[in-house]
């Protein structure tokens, strides 16, 4: 809580800073090019309505009231001082600089106004969008918990009322899957700490420079002792490369994604994992050649409600829609968006990007 008091406190000072630097250069340069086009067309025509533009766009881009309005006063006096005969000296009895002050702020107050009422529903469609994300998930989650927690119980009851009489195979194959059940539900509560890093309106991640080489082999090395026998072919930049991010969440992303494919891309031959630079930005993919990615799921297998038509035969338990949903929130967390597609060739194709400029902003 306190962690999240002095990031709110630090982001608000930052905006602020934001702010006002913002103001500053739009005031500047509408009061440079208005000194341009008095000396090279001697006329002030133009003067207040370039104030006023100048004013729109403190009051559009500035949060809050202030920056607007004080802009507007600061313009009236920038144009009766620099722009009104007598010039260079302060006379508030002309007409036009009353006109030009209640315009101004007029502007501004309205401008500030929508700016506030379109963020206020830009808000709250977003923790409109968080609720429903965080209702399909706890859907998903109380479904999926019940398989594994159903199977470690009856595992368990059959092992202390039957040891003696089960021969050592039997013991063994329930062992077994008490094991795998666990580690599935360890899969599951690690996905449910990495939402929780990043739930709450007012908790930003925060992001420092980490080398790419890294990572991915990090990822690597935590992906194969789950799975030792999956082979991941990697794809990454030769160069040194540094990206901002929250690692440990990334590296769930990644691993999340990598183990999608292990338990749901059937046929899968080939996995890989590749990173790209295009631009400013490292584009990461998972692909795999399994059977890809059903039409009608497409759209809706990032939400976290979705569910297989049918139960798999062979008892793995499906739970696709809680690790990509708990991809989604992290990658949104960090500015970006995540994709699926399929493959021309056959099999399926994430893909999210992270910025490579900038630095630990809290964002």
């Amino acid at each position: 809580m306190l962690k999240s008091t002095f990031g709110e406190i630090a982001m608000k000072s930052r905006q602020r800073q934001k702010d006002i630097l913002f103001s500053l250069i739009v005031f500047f340069s509408a009061f440079t090019v208005n000194l341009l086009i008095q000396k090279l067309f001697t006329t002030q025509t133009l003067v207040p309505m370039i104030f006023v533009f100048g004013v729109f766009l403190i009051s559009l881009k500035t949060h809050g009231y202030c920056y607007g309005i004080t802009s507007a006063i600061v313009s009236v006096f920038a144009v009766n001082f620099a722009f009104t005969y007598p010039y260079y000296a302060f006379d508030f009895f002309v007409e036009e600089s009353i006109l030009s002050a209640v315009i101004m702020l007029v502007v501004a107050v309205s401008t500030s106004t929508l700016n506030i009422r379109i963020r206020d529903q830009e808000k709250l469609r977003s923790e409109n969008e968080k609720e429903r994300m965080r209702g399909n998930l706890l859907r998903a989650i109380s479904h999926d918990l019940r398989t594994p927690l159903t199977s470690i119980y009856g595992s368990s009851s059959t092992l202390l009322s039957k040891y003696d009489e089960l021969p050592k195979e039997q013991q063994l194959k329930l062992l077994g899957e008490i094991q795998e059940d666990s580690e599935w539900l360890i899969r599951m509560v690690e996905n449910l700490l990495s939402v929780t890093r990043i739930d709450g309106a007012k908790v930003k991640v925060v992001k420092t420079p980490t080398v790419l080489d890294e990572l991915i082999d990090s990822v690597l090395m935590k992906f194969s002792k789950k799975h030792p026998n999956q082979k991941v072919i990697t794809q990454i930049p030769d160069e040194f490369v540094d990206i901002p991010m929250d690692s440990l969440l990334i590296e769930q992303v990644l691993l999340n994604l990598l183990e999608n494919a292990v338990f749901h891309a059937k046929g899968m031959t080939e996995l890989m994992l590749s990173v790209s630079l295009v631009g400013d930005k490292a584009v990461f993919e998972v692909a795999d050649n399994g059977c890809g990615i059903p039409e009608d799921a497409l759209q809706k297998i990032f939400s976290g409600s979705y569910e297989k038509s049918a139960a798999p035969v062979d008892g793995t338990r499906s739970n696709m829609g809680i690790g990509l949903s708990v991809c989604v929130a992290i990658v949104k967390a960090h500015g970006s968006d995540i994709t699926a597609e399929n493959r021309k060739g056959g099999g399926a194709i994430f893909r999210f990007a992270l910025e490579r400029g900038g630095e630990d902003d809290g964002q």
